[in-house]
């Protein structure tokens, strides 16, 4: 009798054992799961079961998606903090009144999830968003949950998670990251929507602030590239703040796309895209990008701004606080206004434009208010040290005030916004009485000028004759008169602006005729004087090839010194490959031309031109793309000339642009024709892959572009730095072929790169290519660290020319 009823219960257990082994999305009182069984959401997008990271033997209760093989990419887990060392007779199963518990041998808790609410039938059911929910089973609201797994995320923000804040309840949804990439343990970094003061995107290390994405401005959070949070055919995002709630949420608008943000273990937050055809996850963008998300790294009051060396600065009319730290690179105690404030006397509100908002943890806020009115209640309380508008969403609407000193400044050049900042009244009057002044000094040397005015306008007409004379032989083309570039531009007009360097601004125009031009003006505080005005104009009018820009014309007049270009209509290359929709217009043919037709025109230069010239500053920047995508090398400002059979050369002004300047010539300052081919090897690689060599980041490792090219070559995976848009359009041995001809550009010895004339024929055909050897510059670093020392010479923006002067 007693063997009968052991038979019957044996029978029984494995019944249910089978239930729930098969597919099913459902946990009840009567199914439950051990080890080696799941439950799969009705989709069958997720999966949850036992699980063991990789190079661990600790097993964990996770969520992971389901159809992503062979990698296990786990979004959730439960028992984090309580890894399992010994699994048998572990089970997960729901107990009345209603809670989820991982129970061991002896029935005790090693996790569960919590109600405030007891049902009847409560059953743990994995949703198809990846959402684990219990619920009552005969509740026919199905929003109705007793507990819910994206109440308590991990590392994952997934579609439809709510992540913030409570207000009623006080309950906060944050991310966790893990202890490192095979331990879910909750490791050093958070992620959080901070509701103290206005609500804000944290990174913290700890109980500090890492990185800060800033307030949300209607738009976006204000710190982060307004390309990577622009409404897209793949998601959608909603900042909700009321009286109960705040919180972040995206959506995907394609249900086919899987895509996720994870807050890594080393403290990036990265939103991750699954790209089936390479079967990998590409990493659509990357917080912080560089070390201007660093927090508060220039310190109060200080602006940080990646294009410049070094990155930190104080705001305008602002002075360093400590200017001998300061100039050491120890920029922690910010900086100060030069005119300090007293509540007693009058004061005003300077605007500063095209920033990242400061820290708003001691701020408030007021939604109705106009930007008038933000001003009027600001400069009633004298602690009101800013204020700025709260919705750009649809014109300036509602106000966020600032009180106490302004934290975690930098530059945005396209997404900035505008904030106003109280000063004492001088600062506004400064220029005005400045000028009063000039004009009573002009007022009382008047009568002298005018005596002297009748010599110095026949020296002045002898002189310029002469440099006119000079500049005629010198230039070889026609100069044209101010008078008809200011028509072509309607008067150097804004909305003629196509571009900006660190020349100036570059203008479209056009001539009377009807030709379209490119007219490049040079800025009166440019670094660039008459000497690389000239430099650019002598090479490029001697200069005649299909992949060369062509330059049609000159003015020098007065203090104006501008360029007249042919018009390029698709503007400059990195306009396309750096820029998420445009870089699909260009498939592999257009980008294998375009590959092919750099080659040429270094070439020309190199070789073929009647001056042997290297070009010193080759980046996708200064690469133009005409109507029919044929490229046009231009910028010839900072490129020389050696003579004969000479190569290159020697010099203690180093200038050029980081990412792209060769090892030899950045350190010692030696270019030669090599420097170039270095250059182009670099853009060979970001062309295919869509990448800056600067600023690259990878979730696996801290190499730039060219260490992962190199990383991935050597492992026989260069297909995985192709482009996901090439999938239906490259040529595979041709790209690879592609990637080791820029692999060959970049290595470390100048000698064992190729000339030009050989790279145009390994493009061209098939001949079998060598190995290629280390590449210069693809070294580890980690833009969370501080920087700490005033060593740091180096922009990290691919698109800025520096100069670097060699003390020696």
């Amino acid at each position: 009798m007693e063997a009968s009823f052991f038979l019957l219960f044996v029978l029984s257990f494995y019944s249910t054992i089978h239930k729930i082994s098969s597919t099913t999305d459902v946990i009840t009182t009567d199914q439950f799961i051990i080890d080696g069984q799941t439950v799969v959401s009705t989709g069958e997008t997720f999966e949850m079961g036992f699980f063991s990271p990789n190079g661990s033997s600790k097993r964990y209760i996770g969520i992971w998606y389901k159809q992503i093989l062979p990698v296990q990419t786990v979004v959730w887990v439960a028992n984090r903090e309580k890894p399992l060392t010994n699994k048998s007779s572990v089970v997960l199963k729901v107990t009345k009144p209603g809670i989820l518990a991982l129970l061991n041998g002896k029935n005790e808790i090693i996790w569960s999830t919590n109600t405030s609410r007891s049902v009847q039938h409560p059953v743990a059911v994995l949703l198809d968003s990846g959402n684990l929910v219990v619920k009552d089973a005969n509740d026919g609201n199905p929003e109705n949950f007793l507990w819910q797994s994206f109440n308590f995320p991990t590392d994952t923000h997934l579609p439809g998670m709510k992540l913030g804040k409570n207000l009623k309840t006080d309950h906060e949804a944050y991310l966790s990251a893990w202890k490192t990439d095979n331990d879910p343990t909750p490791g050093e970094f958070t992620r959080h929507i901070d509701p103290t003061g206005y609500p804000q995107a944290l990174t913290k290390r700890g109980t500090s602030v890492s990185v800060r994405a800033g307030p949300w401005n209607g738009l976006r959070f204000s710190g982060i590239p307004k390309q990577l949070l622009t409404q897209s055919s793949i998601f959608t995002f909603q900042f909700i703040f009321n009286i109960e709630e705040v919180y972040y949420i995206f959506s995907i608008i394609n249900s086919s796309v899987l895509s996720r943000l994870v807050l890594t273990s080393n403290g990036y937050v990265q939103r991750l895209t699954w790209v089936a055809r390479t079967k990998s996850w590409h990493i659509y963008y990357n917080l912080p990008s560089d070390n201007c998300d660093t927090y508060s790294l220039c310190g109060a009051y200080g602006s940080c701004d990646i294009d410049n060396s070094p990155i930190c600065g104080c705001l305008e009319k602002f002075v360093a606080k400590c200017p001998q730290q300061w100039e050491k690179g120890d920029w922690s105690e910010g900086c100060v206004r030069r005119t300090p404030l007293d509540c007693k006397k009058e004061h005003v509100f300077l605007k500063y434009s095209g920033i990242k908002l400061p820290d708003t943890k001691y701020s408030q806020y007021d939604k109705t208010m106009t930007l008038e009115g933000c001003r009027q209640v600001c400069s009633r309380n004298c602690s009101c040290t800013a204020y700025s508008s709260l919705d750009i969403s649809n014109g300036d609407k509602g106000c966020l005030f600032w009180f106490g000193e302004l934290i975690d400044i930098r530059k945005l050049s396209e997404r900035g916004q505008d904030i106003y900042i109280r000063m004492d009244s001088s600062e506004q009057v400064a220029e005005a009485g400045s000028n009063r002044k000039k004009a009573k000094i002009l007022t009382g040397s008047i009568s002298l000028l005018m005596a002297m005015i009748l010599l110095g306008l026949i020296l002045l007409y002898k002189r310029k004759k002469k440099k006119k004379l000079k500049l005629d032989e010198d230039f070889e083309l026609p100069q044209f008169q101010l008078s008809t570039i200011t028509r072509a531009t309607n008067n150097f007009s804004l909305n003629n602006k196509i571009g900006e360097g660190g020349f100036g601004l570059v203008y479209k125009g056009v001539l009377e005729e009807g030709q379209e031009i490119a007219v490049k003006r040079l800025s009166r505080t440019s670094m660039q004087g008459l000497d690389e005005f000239k430099n650019e104009v002598i090479y490029i009018s001697k200069l005649q090839h299909r992949n060369l820009v062509r330059l049609l014309g000159c003015c020098i007049q007065g203090e104006e010194k501008i360029l007249i270009y042919e018009y390029m209509s698709n503007k400059s290359l990195n306009s396309y490959i750096f820029d998420q929709t445009k870089k699909n217009l260009l498939d592999w043919p257009k980008r294998f031309g375009i590959i092919n037709g750099i080659a040429r025109g270094l070439l020309y230069l190199h070789q073929d031109s009647r001056l042997r010239i290297i070009h010193r500053d080759l980046k996708a920047s200064n690469v133009l793309l005409d109507i029919e995508m044929n490229p046009k090398i231009s910028d010839f400002g900072i490129a020389r000339s050696v003579a004969g059979n000479e190569m290159g050369a020697k010099t203690r002004h180093v200038v050029g642009t980081h990412g792209y300047m060769s090892p030899e010539y950045a350190v010692d300052g030696i270019f030669s024709v090599k420097s170039d081919v270095f250059s182009f090897g670099v853009l060979v690689l970001e062309i295919v892959s869509c990448k800056r060599n600067r600023g690259f980041v990878h979730q696996d490792h801290n190499l730039n572009l060219l260490g992962h090219a190199w990383k991935l070559y050597k492992e026989d995976r260069s297909f995985e730095l192709i482009d996901e848009q090439l999938a239906d359009s490259c040529h595979v041995s041709q790209v690879l072929r592609s990637i080791q001809v820029g692999l060959l550009c970049v290595q470390q010895r100048p000698d064992d790169r190729p000339s030009m004339s050989s790279v145009v024929l390994m493009l061209a055909n098939d001949s079998l290519l060598p190995k290629a050897k280390e590449p210069g510059f693809f070294t580890e670093r980690n833009v969370l660290n501080k920087a700490k020392s005033g060593s740091q010479t180096a922009s990290t923006n691919n698109e800025v020319t520096i100069t670097l002067v060699d003390p020696r």
